[in-house]
């Protein structure tokens, strides 16, 4: 079954929050691996197992992602990843 998942920007527009539902599952029996541009969730209770990967709109960075879990829901808050703007390419439109 997939989870109940929101996400948003914070107030400062520098970290992505995810919000993920888990209701009545114990914080020992969640999973959660995230890459840069996705993350995987992986928990259960009893007879109901929440399994899902998501993918992000932009790329995150993940070794400084923090999570927290109370009351069933889970809560992710990680940095946005920095891209230079040497990196971006001007694109000519046509007409």
């Amino acid at each position: 079954m997939s989870p109940i998942v929101c996400s948003y920007s914070d107030e400062s527009g520098e970290n992505l929050i995810i919000e993920i539902e888990l209701p009545g599952v114990d914080k020992e029996n969640i999973s959660l691996r995230m890459r840069e541009d996705s993350f995987t969730i992986d928990a259960s209770k009893e007879d109901i197992r929440y399994i899902g990967t998501y993918t992000m709109w932009c790329p995150v960075t993940p070794d400084q992602a923090k999570a927290e879990y109370r009351n069933g829901l889970l809560t992710i808050r990680v940095p946005y990843k920095e891209i230079p703007v040497e990196e971006a390419r001007e694109v000519p439109i046509e007409a």
